[in-house]
């Protein structure tokens, strides 16, 4: 069982990485469809709300700058937590100490909150984005040849990296529970043949 259960915490700690980098590249692509299609339908001067906006609703654009910001620095943080997974030995250690219980736990917190927070900050833009006059938009885009995005695309497939970072934050804190688990089964068995030696 304990052989078992090594194979396992190596395995989730790799994920974690891996739900960390997915989590960085979604980031790094979720504005491209926005500026492809909305940022030549936005004055420069829109950047401080004064402009006429040439297409209603392009601000989106603007406005999840922000955001994308700071789910990037996230994304880089939960990096660095993921790592910390392999700077206490999680991925390989027989029996886990406070260390790992820190690790763990701050890794699979960080990323819940992360992940909840940003699906509820996708959820608003692209109720913004749906909310852009996309008549106009067509018209804009066909007259000055430029491209017409109505996909969202990026903003649903934030269902699929906030899936696999809860799914390996939660995974994480039961397999920290079933190498407790085992430690304690492995301590009692000791106990009892030190009393069968006795």
């Amino acid at each position: 069982m304990y052989k078992k259960q090594l194979t396992w915490q190596k395995i989730l700690c790799f994920a974690a990485l891996a739900a960390c980098g997915l989590m960085f590249v979604y980031s790094l692509g979720l504005s491209t469809d926005l500026y492809d299609g909305l940022f030549y339908a936005l004055p420069e001067e829109a950047k401080l709300e004064t402009a006429k906006i040439n297409v209603p609703g392009a601000e989106v654009y603007y406005q999840i700058q922000p955001f994308n910001r700071a789910l990037l620095n996230s994304s880089i943080v939960l990096l660095l937590l993921a790592c910390l997974l392999f700077i206490t030995s999680t991925h390989s250690r027989r029996r886990y100490y406070i260390g790992n219980a820190v690790s763990t736990f701050a890794f699979a917190g960080a990323g819940i909150g992360v992940s909840i927070w940003a699906h509820q900050q996708i959820e608003l833009f692209k109720a913004k984005f749906l909310q852009m006059d996309f008549e106009a938009y067509l018209k804009y885009a066909t007259r000055r040849k430029k491209s017409y995005i109505d996909s969202t695309f990026w903003f649903d497939a934030h269902y699929v990296v906030i899936a696999v970072m809860i799914l390996v934050c939660v995974a994480l804190a039961v397999n920290f529970f079933w190498k407790l688990h085992l430690m304690k089964l492995e301590k009692k068995l000791i106990n009892e043949g030190k009393g069968v030696s006795a």
